[in-house]
């Protein structure tokens, strides 16, 4: 039986794992650890570790005696945040992976499951893009995916020298209930964005750039149902995998499902484009094969049925602000 350590856990995907982890019946417990407290139910449920992961201290308290390492603990956001705090974001994430990689080695936990990210392959040009297109790849412009990046090279350099068994997932465009949108477009990611921007009837919808870029949307649980595989399924063992629903669509067709799903009317849809960021990835479309052919994972939440339970849990958040009169129509 396996005792899982889930770093990051206040975080929406954090959350979406947590809740996977403990209906998982491989699990006898479930520690996770962040800088902030987490919600009622996770304390209720789990052991918990509050401090700085940076801190080496901090981080060997929180694996020891763990079985399996999730390692989400990160800076994030969406493209603005990716460009305003590049070097923040940089040391900050780096000082991470050096703390739990460190520990994880130091308590010789069975499987260490880093969560890495679908920006590590921000200058693909293979599509739809497969794992292995990792070694031809261009590495990443920004920050967050070089810092991405070098936790896939530190997975791989820590089982060369120290035997220390990983496995890398790279989830796809998370979304769903759990991320709120930040005051400013861009510090969170694309979704809760745009439902902010479509239950406020924004007119025209704002995107960033044409609208042409693509992403390929994945819902948390089914992110959750893949890092769950990668810690117990015997074939993920020191490999790595696009945790991804397989749908390509492009920026205006996903702010278009936005408008929809927040019961706007079709017919006044409109899009105005603003200039978008110097790093704004053009295409995002990974192949899902591998992870469906060695861990039988398929994405199975339905994109129009996630978004709309997704617009309807950020509704139910923003009520105490819409009643204050800041939902009215921005026309």
């Amino acid at each position: 039986m396996s005792s899982v350590l889930v770093t990051g856990a206040a975080g929406t995907i954090g959350r979406a794992v947590v809740r996977r982890l403990l209906e998982e019946p491989e699990v006898v417990r479930v520690r996770v650890a962040d800088q902030v407290a987490p919600p009622s139910w996770m304390a209720e449920a789990c052991e918990v570790v509050v401090g700085d992961l940076r801190d080496s201290d901090v981080a060997r308290r929180a694996v020891r005696g763990q079985t399996h390492v999730v390692h989400l603990a990160a800076i994030v956001g969406g493209i603005a945040n990716f460009h305003r705090c590049p070097q923040t974001l940089l040391a900050a994430n780096t000082a991470l992976l050096n703390a739990v990689f460190d520990a994880a080695i130091a308590e010789r936990v069975e499987r260490l499951v880093y969560v890495s990210s679908s920006m590590v392959f921000e200058r693909a040009t293979r599509f739809p893009t497969p794992e292995e297109h990792i070694d031809e790849c261009p590495p990443p412009r920004s920050a967050y995916g070089f810092s991405k990046l070098a936790g896939e090279v530190m997975c791989r350099a820590a089982h060369a020298e120290h035997g220390l068994e990983y496995a890398i997932c790279r989830p796809f465009n998370a979304y769903g209930p759990g991320e709120m949108p930040a005051s400013e477009p861009g510090i969170a990611h694309v979704v809760p964005d745009l439902l902010h921007k479509a239950l406020r009837r924004q007119r025209p919808l704002e995107i960033f750039g044409s609208g042409r870029q693509t992403r390929t949307l994945t819902h948390v649980d089914d992110i959750a149902e893949g890092i769950a595989r990668c810690c117990f399924h015997p074939a993920a063992a020191c490999e790595d995998f696009n945790i991804s629903a397989a749908e390509e669509l492009t920026v205006a067709e996903i702010a278009e499902l936005c408008w929809q799903a927040c019961g706007n009317d079709p017919a006044e849809f409109e899009l105005r484009s603003v200039p978008s960021f110097e790093v704004d990835v053009q295409r995002r479309w990974p192949s899902v094969e591998k992870a469906r052919r060695l861990l039988d994972f398929e994405a199975r939440v339905p994109l129009r049925e996630g978004i709309a339970r997704t617009a309807e849990w950020l509704r139910r958040e923003l009520e105490p602000e819409r009643a204050t009169g800041y939902g009215a129509s921005s026309r």
